[in-house]
Protein backbone atom coordinates (compact mmCIF):
# COMPACT_ATOMS: atom_id res chain seq x y z
CA UNK A 1 0.00 0.00 0.00
CA UNK A 2 2.49 2.32 0.89
CA UNK A 3 4.36 1.64 -2.77
CA UNK A 4 1.81 3.47 -4.83
CA UNK A 5 1.58 6.31 -2.26
CA UNK A 6 4.90 7.02 -2.60
CA UNK A 7 5.34 6.62 -6.25
CA UNK A 8 2.80 8.95 -6.27
CA UNK A 9 4.26 11.81 -4.20
CA UNK A 10 7.23 10.89 -6.29
CA UNK A 11 5.25 11.44 -9.77
CA UNK A 12 3.46 14.62 -7.78
CA UNK A 13 6.82 16.62 -6.42
CA UNK A 14 8.66 15.46 -9.84
CA UNK A 15 5.43 17.69 -11.29
CA UNK A 16 5.85 20.42 -8.95
CA UNK A 17 9.86 20.49 -9.77
CA UNK A 18 8.96 20.79 -13.64
CA UNK A 19 6.61 23.36 -13.51
CA UNK A 20 8.87 25.41 -11.21
CA UNK A 21 11.86 25.39 -13.70
CA UNK A 22 9.78 26.42 -16.55
CA UNK A 23 8.40 29.18 -14.52
CA UNK A 24 11.33 30.34 -13.36
CA UNK A 25 12.69 30.26 -16.92
CA UNK A 26 10.04 32.17 -18.06
CA UNK A 27 10.26 34.86 -15.51
CA UNK A 28 14.30 34.97 -16.10
CA UNK A 29 13.21 35.79 -19.83
CA UNK A 30 10.59 38.38 -18.94
CA UNK A 31 13.33 39.68 -16.47
CA UNK A 32 15.57 39.98 -19.24
CA UNK A 33 13.89 41.46 -22.05
CA UNK A 34 12.44 44.10 -20.04
CA UNK A 35 15.73 45.07 -18.82
CA UNK A 36 16.97 45.33 -22.32
CA UNK A 37 13.52 47.47 -23.38
CA UNK A 38 14.39 49.81 -20.24
CA UNK A 39 17.93 50.36 -21.77
CA UNK A 40 16.90 51.42 -24.73
CA UNK A 41 14.13 53.90 -23.54
CA UNK A 42 16.53 55.12 -21.07
CA UNK A 43 19.33 55.08 -24.68
CA UNK A 44 16.42 57.02 -26.60
CA UNK A 45 15.99 59.46 -23.64
CA UNK A 46 19.31 60.33 -23.70
CA UNK A 47 19.45 60.79 -27.56
CA UNK A 48 16.12 63.21 -27.32
CA UNK A 49 18.31 65.05 -24.55
CA UNK A 50 20.96 65.24 -26.65
CA UNK A 51 19.34 66.64 -29.31
CA UNK A 52 17.67 69.13 -27.42
CA UNK A 53 20.54 70.42 -25.72
CA UNK A 54 24.54 69.21 -25.86
CA UNK A 55 25.36 65.70 -25.14
CA UNK A 56 27.53 67.08 -21.81
CA UNK A 57 24.50 68.42 -20.12
CA UNK A 58 22.30 65.29 -21.47
CA UNK A 59 25.05 63.28 -19.41
CA UNK A 60 24.49 65.03 -16.36
CA UNK A 61 21.21 65.65 -16.45
CA UNK A 62 20.61 61.75 -17.40
CA UNK A 63 23.25 60.79 -14.59
CA UNK A 64 21.42 63.35 -11.88
CA UNK A 65 18.31 62.12 -12.33
CA UNK A 66 19.23 58.59 -12.00
CA UNK A 67 21.08 59.40 -9.03
CA UNK A 68 17.73 60.83 -7.21
CA UNK A 69 15.72 58.03 -8.31
CA UNK A 70 18.70 55.20 -6.08
CA UNK A 71 18.49 57.93 -3.55
CA UNK A 72 14.55 58.11 -2.91
CA UNK A 73 14.48 54.23 -3.13
CA UNK A 74 16.92 53.82 -0.73
CA UNK A 75 15.05 56.48 1.76
CA UNK A 76 12.07 54.70 1.04
CA UNK A 77 13.37 51.80 2.47
CA UNK A 78 15.13 52.96 5.54
CA UNK A 79 11.95 54.35 5.72
CA UNK A 80 9.77 51.24 5.57
CA UNK A 81 12.75 49.55 7.42
CA UNK A 82 12.06 51.60 10.43
CA UNK A 83 8.31 51.61 10.14
CA UNK A 84 8.49 47.65 10.52
CA UNK A 85 10.90 47.61 13.63
CA UNK A 86 8.47 50.12 15.23
CA UNK A 87 6.04 47.57 14.46
CA UNK A 88 7.89 44.43 15.76
CA UNK A 89 8.69 46.71 19.02
CA UNK A 90 4.90 47.64 19.34
CA UNK A 91 3.83 43.90 18.84
CA UNK A 92 6.60 42.66 21.25
CA UNK A 93 5.40 45.24 24.20
CA UNK A 94 1.85 44.16 23.48
CA UNK A 95 2.61 40.47 23.85
CA UNK A 96 4.56 41.12 27.13
CA UNK A 97 2.17 42.91 28.64
CA UNK A 98 -0.80 40.51 27.71
CA UNK A 99 1.44 37.72 29.25
CA UNK A 100 2.06 39.51 32.16
CA UNK A 101 -1.90 40.37 32.64
CA UNK A 102 -2.56 36.93 31.86
CA UNK A 103 0.16 35.54 34.70
CA UNK A 104 -0.97 37.89 37.56
CA UNK A 105 -4.48 37.04 36.51
CA UNK A 106 -3.33 33.17 36.89
CA UNK A 107 -1.39 33.74 39.84
CA UNK A 108 -4.07 35.48 41.88
CA UNK A 109 -7.04 33.32 40.58
CA UNK A 110 -6.82 30.76 43.53
CA UNK A 111 -6.72 33.23 46.49
CA UNK A 112 -9.82 35.10 44.72
CA UNK A 113 -11.66 31.75 44.26
CA UNK A 114 -11.56 31.33 48.29
CA UNK A 115 -14.04 34.98 49.06
CA UNK A 116 -17.62 33.88 48.38
CA UNK A 117 -17.86 37.76 47.47
CA UNK A 118 -15.07 37.60 44.90
CA UNK A 119 -16.69 34.53 43.32
CA UNK A 120 -20.62 36.65 43.06
CA UNK A 121 -18.75 39.69 41.47
CA UNK A 122 -15.13 39.14 40.36
CA UNK A 123 -16.78 36.28 37.88
CA UNK A 124 -18.59 38.89 35.88
CA UNK A 125 -16.51 42.02 36.09
CA UNK A 126 -13.66 39.79 34.87
CA UNK A 127 -15.65 38.45 31.78
CA UNK A 128 -16.87 42.50 31.28
CA UNK A 129 -12.86 43.26 31.44
CA UNK A 130 -12.05 40.27 29.03
CA UNK A 131 -15.01 41.37 26.43
CA UNK A 132 -13.47 45.01 26.70
CA UNK A 133 -9.73 43.88 26.52
CA UNK A 134 -10.48 42.01 23.16
CA UNK A 135 -12.28 44.72 21.41
CA UNK A 136 -9.66 47.04 21.51
CA UNK A 137 -7.25 45.41 19.73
Amino acid sequence: MLAPLAALVGFEAERVASRAKSTAVTYGLMAAFGLVGIGFLVGAGYIALAAATSPLVASLIMGGVFILLALAVYLGSQIGEGRRKREAVERKHSNDTSAFVTTAALTALPALAKSPMMLRFGIPAAIVAFLLMRDRD
